[in-house]
């Protein structure tokens, strides 16, 4: 599913940017914040996509 590399690119894209922020320092913690937020709601909806692509299985 192209919608979910995506948002593995992009999640795994702002892990960088939230390592690389923390590192130099130059990030503020709001900014940083945001990050993770976005970062948390992106991987929430990757579960919410890998949830609908595994079938239900009845045991």
């Amino acid at each position: 599913m192209r919608r979910l590399e995506l948002l593995r690119i992009e999640h795994r894209d702002l892990d960088s940017a939230i390592a690389a922020l923390v590192e130099s320092g130059s990030g503020d913690q709001m900014q940083i914040a945001r990050l993770k937020k976005r970062k948390l709601r992106l991987r929430d909806e990757m579960a919410l996509l890998e949830d609908q692509l595994v079938p239900d299985i009845i045991a």
